[in-house]
């Protein structure tokens, strides 16, 4: 989600732009069929997942105007913020620390484009909700083909975004790492994971005709999660040593050991 281009520097809108530029000229359905056999069978690394979440301090995100810091601060700030207003819900405190770390394949050799920032559907129209809609898709094949141009592609009406390919980035491939893992935070935290960056969705109203009842059942647990992904981004940064021990705890209860990624 970009704010309009007065509220950020002309450096920092440029790199925003021109890394959205390069995801809507190369994220085609093709694109991310291939991207899903790569990366959903979980064989690049293993590691624990404190460890992923530390290593997103080696990480700028260049989609997000709000953020020039290192994306482990922005995990803890996010946990944080939940905890706060949700004190009863540690699977989604977790959830909080967790969200971005399928950025780590953008240390692992994947250009961000095909990483970071928000989601949309391939295969069928492209709304006119997604960032920079009107000037970066001109050289997308899937927007001049007319098997993909209608409202619905190739997909059925209602039939579920679980069903539905998103373009691939950080989202998609930790839902399947966490699923891949049998990692036991509840369907609602992993919704999360998988949608929050789908904001044509969840922020304004698009797509709908291809939600089913389960999607419009976890919407609000994805609208609850944007309220803290969003806004608890501040220069104040956390004492993340202090908060390690917390959040270790969480990763024990719900996806402990070493994972495979």
């Amino acid at each position: 989600m970009i704010p309009c281009s007065s509220e950020i520097g002309g450096g920092l809108i440029d790199r925003v732009y021109n890394t959205y530029k390069l995801m809507h000229t190369h994220q085609t359905l093709d694109f991310v069929k291939k991207k899903h056999c790569e990366w959903s069978g979980c064989g690049h690394a293993q590691m624990k997942m404190m460890e992923a979440v530390m290593s997103l301090d080696k990480l700028v995100d260049e989609s997000d105007p709000d953020v020039d810091f290192p994306n482990s601060y922005h995990a803890f700030q996010t946990a944080e913020g939940i905890r706060k207003e949700h004190p009863d819900k540690d699977w989604f405190h977790l959830v909080g620390l967790i969200h971005d770390i399928g950025k780590n394949v953008a240390l692992w050799g994947e250009p961000q484009w095909a990483v970071v920032g928000d989601t949309f559907p391939v295969g069928c129209r492209f709304q006119d909700s997604i960032v920079f809609r009107d000037s970066t898709f001109v050289d997308n094949p899937d927007d001049k083909n007319p098997a993909y141009n209608s409202e619905c592609g190739i997909y059925k009406p209602n039939c579920g975004l679980s069903t539905v390919l998103m373009s691939w980035g950080h989202d998609e491939y930790l839902y399947r790492v966490m699923k891949f893992n049998k990692c036991t935070i509840p369907e609602e935290g992993l919704y999360m994971i998988r949608f929050h960056s789908f904001y044509p969705w969840h922020s304004h109203g698009d797509y709908m005709h291809l939600c089913d009842d389960s999607d419009l059942r976890f919407l609000p647990w994805v609208r609850e999660f944007n309220k803290f992904d969003l806004y608890t981004k501040t220069a104040e940064l956390p004492d993340v040593e202090n908060l390690k021990p917390y959040y270790q705890s969480l990763i024990d209860k719900y996806c402990p050991g070493v994972l495979n990624w």
